[in-house]
């Protein structure tokens, strides 16, 4: 394997932060999700998100690469209290110190070579730099491969699931929880 590395994404890579998100998700996602939906991404419309995530927040961005190619990256920050609170709406007595990771992705092509792993790793250390204790992370259901990564690193359902309208089709996501004092494995590296 060539190189590879983690670094803090700036506005600058919103362009390869959107190709991975719009390439990951029609490819990894394609059973999971209308194809209306992902036929419906807009490329524009998430770059500026990510532009505007990048410049201002709330999350920060970690970049995977490859031999200097980006091939995937995390967005972590605070938990929101809608995003933490209980099945019942009680808001956890650790809403200060719970992290969610909104998002990771490695393209496809790329899995299987740790880049998963050296991102959720580096967002957690950044996470527990910052006074975070726990992640919080979404992950649809079906989605046996993220859930089994997220497990490997120590993270499991708390309980809390919560069901998306995904172009006028249900889509079920568990919420895995678990400390940022990672025990990633060789299978976890995603």
């Amino acid at each position: 394997m060539a190189d590879a590395d983690v670094r803090t994404a700036g506005p600058a890579d919103a362009d390869e932060i959107t190709r991975i998100q719009v390439s990951t998700w029609r490819t990894a996602y394609r059973e999971l999700l209308h194809p209306d939906v992902l036929d419906g991404l807009d490329p524009d419309t998430a770059r500026n998100a990510w532009r505007q995530t990048l410049v201002d927040g709330p999350a920060a961005v970690l970049l995977a690469t490859e031999g200097g190619v980006p091939v995937g990256f995390c967005a972590s920050g605070p938990a929101p209290e809608p995003e933490a609170a209980a099945a019942d709406g009680a808001i956890p007595d650790d809403l200060a110190d719970t992290v969610l990771v909104s998002t990771l992705l490695v393209e496809p092509r790329w899995g299987r070579r740790g880049h998963g792993g050296r991102l959720l790793a580096a967002a957690a250390q950044q996470a527990t730099l910052r006074g975070a204790a726990r992640g919080i992370t979404w992950v649809p259901e079906a989605d046996a491969a993220s859930t089994a990564f997220f497990r490997h690193a120590g993270w499991d359902p708390d309980g809390t699931v919560r069901t998306l309208d995904a172009g006028g089709i249900p889509l079920r996501e568990l919420r895995l929880s678990g400390s940022l004092d990672l025990h990633l494995t060789t299978a976890a590296a995603g």
